[in-house]
């Protein structure tokens, strides 16, 4: 599966994955974490700079590990990651086009509001 299809294949379920008011608060924060160390990880790595390289990595690592915590609050689970590359590319499709998407478009909000919980 393609970027485009991975990305499409991920938006169709994304409000069924993101009910939970806690896993919505948690990803509100922790992606603009993930968004920042991933820049500063690019931004270090072309400075030659592995202090803010490392802490950049950090930032990424515990952003991740708290989505992850949060998604054990939904009723429905994420889809297990079937390799190392797809599991990249959905953390990064998500963080940078899904769950902004989902932001923007007023779906964590709705969610978030939703009386179904």
């Amino acid at each position: 599966m393609g970027p485009i299809e991975l990305v499409r294949w991920q938006w169709d379920g994304y409000e069924r994955f993101h009910r939970s008011r806690s896993n919505l608060w948690l990803h509100i924060f922790a992606v603009p974490l993930f968004l920042s160390g991933n820049v500063g990880l690019v931004g270090a790595l072309v400075r030659l700079a592995p202090i803010p390289a490392i802490s950049s990595l950090a930032c990424m690592v515990v952003s991740v590990a708290l989505q992850g915590r949060g998604h054990r609050s939904e009723e429905s689970p994420p889809i297990p990651f079937t390799s190392p590359f797809q599991a990249v590319g959905r953390i990064f499709l998500e963080q940078w086009i899904n769950f902004p998407r989902f932001v923007l478009t007023g779906g964590w909000l709705r969610a978030l509001r939703s009386e179904s919980r």
